[in-house]
């Protein structure tokens, strides 16, 4: 069943509810209005009878009047009343001469006596519906039955049922068609929307894109889509030119490490000094194959990092960073930071900034100056003291394998700094490098400011 039917199908079903619940509260209403009206004449014409009333209508007027052109003539229900005798027999009070049956109930109660005990009950004459109220008189004076033609009341109230049920059916159908209509106008966005992911499924994800109608939930869905479509497209791309990228980088260690592995072929025809540079070639290239590798997955990853995020002492993180450098390279590293915090990822920020002090460690060999990390307000920026940066490499360095001219015969693979765009960028933060004033490079990244807290 689609989508469309099921709207209508819920708007028919809640309007039948609605309806016929007024239906049955009304209906009930009028037969308990009118079934009240009876008893009320059947008790004042037999109070009458016993204060001493020898004459009976024959007919009263009904609570509701005909309709037509004669409304204020109301429908007028027959009466008839006898009186019963201690043993069972009637005599006929006066209205319409109708022998109306004496139950045993009756006869219990003519034999009573307790005066004003009553039973009411509908009993069938000559075909016809007649409600009867009988009443003990008491001391041995019998009782009264006087009883009022139904056969209208019960005609009146199952014209009514009908009109009930025929008004529900009516109500019921206009709901549905109603519900079809708007359904329509509400799915057929959806209708577009699930067109368009149909043949995301199947085709290519280019210009692909569901058309924004109004601003309420299906429009903040398409809106939504459109949004994630987009970016599918850019992790397309950005999948392809990582993969693009890759395989060029490797190429070079990869046809380095096939002319190594022929020339091994020949192992004992070399020199010993000839065998040690060849085995650190080897080496070297596997070491740096292996360096790729890890940064291909850690960039590729970064993205799909499950750690939660928490509130995270910039500080602290940089001096955990600053130590691993310690240990590896011996450099020392200065740290001047404030009380920064931020609400992040605590080993994405740890690796970024690792990532700036490897770089900055790779670049600046001298290892007479310390290594200056300084972090203000959610701004971390690494010092060094190296070769600089060209105005043209600022703009570049956090690109995937790119590589300065300084940095040709340097290990790297030049994912590192694109590691550390890709933290600040999920931080709401941002890049930058400069060069220092006095010679080496100024570079670092900031978190978005939504992100800090507040200082304690």
């Amino acid at each position: 069943m689609s989508l469309r039917s099921r709207f209508a199908l819920a708007f028919a079903v809640v309007a039948a509810v609605v309806s016929a619940t007024v239906g049955v509260l009304s209906y009930s209403f009028a037969s308990e209005r009118i079934t009240a009206e009876i008893d009320r004449s059947l008790r004042d014409t037999t109070v009458a009878l016993a204060n001493g009333q020898d004459q009976v209508p024959g007919s009263v007027l009904a609570l509701a009047p005909r309709p037509g052109p004669h409304r204020d003539d109301g429908e007028r229900y027959e009466m008839t009343a006898q009186a019963v005798a201690r043993d069972g027999t009637v005599r006929h009070l006066g209205g319409v001469a109708v022998p109306l049956p004496v139950s045993d109930v009756a006869r219990a109660l003519a034999a009573s006596a307790a005066p004003g005990r009553t039973h009411t009950a509908e009993v069938v004459v000559g075909g016809h519906c007649y409600r009867q109220l009988t009443t003990a008189l008491g001391q041995g004076r019998g009782a009264l039955q006087v009883a009022i033609h139904i056969d209208p009341a019960n005609r009146l109230l199952g014209g009514l049922r009908n009109e009930v049920a025929v008004l529900c059916l009516a109500v019921m159908l206009a709901a549905a068609a109603m519900g079809w209509l708007v359904a329509g106008r509400i799915t057929r966005r959806l209708v577009r929307l699930a067109r368009v992911a149909e043949d995301v499924s199947v085709h290519d994800l280019a210009d692909r894109e569901v058309r924004v109608d109004g601003s309420d939930e299906v429009g903040r869905l398409s809106a939504a889509f459109n949004t994630m479509l987009g970016r599918l497209a850019a992790a397309r791309e950005d999948q392809e030119r990582l993969v693009e990228d890759a395989a060029h980088e490797l190429r070079t260690p990869l046809t380095s490490l096939r002319t190594n592995t022929s020339v091994l072929r020949r192992y004992t025809d070399l020199s010993p000094d000839a065998r040690d540079r060849l085995l650190d070639d080897v080496e070297g290239e596997a070491r740096e194959l292996s360096h790729l590798a890890d940064e291909l997955v850690e960039l590729a990853l970064a993205r799909y990092n499950d750690e939660d995020e928490a509130p995270v002492e910039l500080a602290a993180v940089a001096h955990r960073a600053a130590e691993r450098l310690r240990r590896r390279t011996g450099r020392p590293v200065r740290i001047d930071a404030d009380d920064s915090v931020v609400r992040g990822r605590r080993q994405r920020l740890e690796r970024a900034i690792s990532n700036l002090l490897e770089n900055a460690a790779k670049f600046d060999d001298d290892g007479t100056e310390p290594i200056e990390v300084r972090i203000r307000q959610g701004t971390i920026t690494v010092s060094d003291r190296g070769p600089g940066m060209k105005p043209d490499d600022e703009a570049r360095v956090f690109d995937r394998f790119y590589r300065a001219d300084t940095a040709r015969g340097l290990p790297g693979s030049g994912l590192g700094l694109a590691i550390v765009r890709d933290v600040a960028e999920a931080h709401g933060g941002a890049v930058f490098a400069r060069a220092r004033p006095g010679g080496g490079a100024t570079v670092g990244f900031t978190v978005g400011g939504s992100r800090l807290s507040p200082p304690e």
